[in-house]
C-alpha cells in the first residue's frame, strides 16, 4: 500500500523501533466484527444458534470476528436485529462507556448507529438515548439501525451540536463523542480515505474535535462521564484535544477506562495489547497516561483512541432542572381510533398512555424526562407504535422489531432456513401453512420477530417495510 509520504514520516517519528511492525501490519487481512444485541439474546444464546463461524474479541463481551467468506448482513437473524455488524475496535468506545439502566446518553457524532445501538442495548429500554447526526442523510441510516435493534427510547436528531446546547444544558448522565476524524486507522480498510487526509489534514479535523468537546462538556451532568474517541491516531487530534478540554473545563479528569481486574475475569475479557495514552505527545500531563490507544500492529483489528472523563462538581455548575416528557394525554386519548386502543391495550409489554404522542396520524411512545424539542430537526420522537388511517390502525416495522415473541399474542413463525421466511424479507407474496383468524399477525424468525403480516379473509398482505426488503 502506498501511504502518503508525509503520514509515514510522522509515523516513523511516532512509532520508532515500533514502525516496521506497524507496517507489517498492512499485509494482515481485514478484520469483521459484529456484535450481538444484547436487547434481544445473550452471547452465548447466541453461539449456540450462529450459523457462521465466529470468535470471541477478547475485549468485547459481545462481540465476534467471523470469517471473510460469509456474509452476516444476508441471514434473517440480522433482519431480526440479533446483531450489528462492526469494525472490532469500532466496537471499543461504547463498550467502555459504562451505561446504566435509566441513564440520559447522548451520541453526539452517532451515524451510521454502531455505537447508539450498543448504548441503547445497555439501558434496556429505560432512560433516555439522544442519537444526533448533524448529516440528515447519514441520520438516516442510524434511524434504520436503532430500529432494527429494537430500541424503544431513543430520540433521533439532525442538529449541530451547538444547537443541542441550548436544549439540554447539564443534562446527560452518559455522553459519548465518535468524533469525525481524519481516520488513519481506516486506510488499510478504505484506503480511499488517505486521499481525504491528503486534502483536508489533520488541523481541519482537530478544530471541529475542539469545538464539539467543549459543546458537550457543556451538556454533561457534574458527576457524569464523557467519552473521546477517535479512528486516528494524530496526537493533534488525541491527546491533544483531551488537553484542550482540560484546559478549558479544568472540573474534568481523565480516569482509566478499563473494567477492574475482577470484572476482567468474570466477563471473560482481555485487553492483552492495548497502549496508554502518551503525555509527551501532548502538554505532558501526566492523567493523559489513562488514555487508551489500539494499534493494528498489537490487536486484530483496524486501530482507535479512547479517553473516558469525568466532570467533577464546579461552583459554577447549574442547579439540576427537572424535565418533562411532552406527551399530550388527553389530546391522544379522544383522538385514538378504537381499533389503535385495542391494538394497545392487547400488546403485553407497558405502555404508558401518559407519554402517548400524535403527530400527522402517526402514534409514538415518548421516553420518559425529555424537554421540549421543539425547533429541533427530528427523525424520530420515541418508538413509532404504527399510523391511523381513517378508523383502522396499522402497526409499524420499528414496534416489531422493539417486541419480544411474548409481547403479542398472534405469532407466525418459520425456522431460519425455511424458504418462506427470506420470501417474506423480500417482501414477496407468503401464505403460510396452518389455519388463521383475521387481523395482524407478528412474523418471527424462530423466537425473533422479523414484521407484520396482515389477514383479511383469503388473503395475506405482507406487511414487511419495503424500505428495508432483502435484495
Amino acid at each position: 500500500m502506498n501511504l502518503p509520504i508525509k503520514f509515514e514520516d510522522r509515523m516513523k517519528k511516532l512509532l520508532g523501533d515500533e514502525y516496521e511492525e506497524y507496517l507489517q501490519s498492512y499485509l494482515k487481512p481485514h478484520f469483521g466484527g459484529l456484535r450481538v444485541n444484547t436487547l434481544k439474546i445473550s452471547p452465548e444464546a447466541f453461539e449456540q444458534i450462529c450459523p457462521f463461524s465466529i470468535k470471541k474479541i477478547p475485549w468485547v463481551k459481545n462481540g465476534y470476528y467471523y470469517d471473510k467468506e460469509e456474509q452476516p448482513s444476508r441471514h434473517p437473524y440480522y433482519y431480526a436485529g440479533l446483531y450489528y455488524i462492526q469494525e472490532p475496535s469500532a466496537m471499543t468506545p461504547a463498550s467502555l462507556l459504562m451505561v446504566e439502566k435509566g441513564d440520559k446518553v447522548l451520541d453526539i457524532c452517532a451515524a451510521p448507529g454502531g455505537k447508539s445501538t450498543e448504548l441503547g442495548a445497555k439501558l434496556e429500554g429505560e432512560g433516555v438515548l439522544i442519537s444526533n447526526d448533524i448529516s440528515n442523510s447519514r441520520a438516516k441510516a442510524l434511524l434504520k439501525n436503532i430500529e432494527l435493534f429494537g430500541i424503544r427510547n431513543a430520540i433521533v436528531l439532525s442538529e449541530a451540536p451547538d444547537k443541542l446546547v441550548q436544549y439540554f444544558p447539564e443534562y446527560f448522565d452518559k455522553i459519548l463523542i465518535d468524533a469525525p476524524c481524519s481516520g488513519e486507522g481506516m486506510f488499510r480498510k478504505t484506503p480511499s480515505i488517505m486521499k481525504n487526509w491528503e486534502q483536508f489534514g489533520v488541523d481541519y479535523y482537530n478544530t471541529i474535535q475542539k469545538e464539539i468537546i467543549l459543546l458537550a462538556a457543556k451538556m454533561l451532568k457534574p458527576g457524569g462521564m464523557m467519552l473521546y474517541s477517535t479512528c486516528t491516531f494524530s496526537p493533534e487530534e488525541n491527546e491533544g484535544t483531551i488537553s484542550y478540554l482540560l484546559e478549558q473545563f479544568p472540573e474534568f479528569q481523565v480516569v482509566n477506562a478499563l473494567p477492574q481486574e475482577k470484572a476482567q475475569k468474570e466477563f471473560g475479557l482481555s485487553y492483552e495489547g492495548f497502549d496508554f495514552g502518551k503525555p509527551e505527545w501532548a502538554d505532558g500531563r501526566d492523567e493523559l497516561n489513562n488514555c487508551i490507544r489500539l494499534w493494528p500492529h498489537k490487536i486484530d483489528g483496524e486501530g482507535h483512541f479512547v479517553a473516558l472523563l469525568h466532570k467533577g462538581e464546579n461552583e459554577e455548575n447549574a442547579p439540576e432542572k427537572s424535565y418533562y416528557s411532552s406527551g399530550m394525554p388527553d389530546k391522544v386519548k379522544s383522538i385514538l381510533t378504537e381499533e389503535a386502543k385495542d391494538f394497545i391495550n392487547n400488546l403485553k409489554f407497558p405502555v404508558n398512555q401518559e407519554l402517548l404522542e400524535i403527530r400527522e396520524d402517526k402514534l409514538y411512545l415518548l421516553p420518559e424526562g425529555l424537554p421540549s424539542l421543539k425547533g429541533l430537526r427530528l427523525l424520530r420522537k420515541g418508538l413509532l407504535l404504527g399510523e391511523m388511517k381513517q378508523q383502522r390502525f396499522e402497526p409499524s416495522q420499528a414496534l416489531a422489531n422493539a417486541l419480544k415473541i411474548s409481547d403479542y399474542d398472534k405469532i407466525i413463525q418459520f425456522k431460519a432456513d425455511d424458504p418462506m421466511c427470506v420470501r417474506y424479507l423480500k417482501c414477496e407474496s407468503i401464505e403460510p401453512e396452518g389455519d388463521y383468524l383475521e387481523g395482524w399477525y407478528l412474523v418471527c424468525v424462530e423466537e425473533f420477530p422479523l414484521g407484520w403480516l396482515k389477514i383479511m379473509g383469503n388473503q395475506y398482505r405482507n406487511k414487511y417495510y419495503s424500505g428495508w426488503r432483502w435484495v
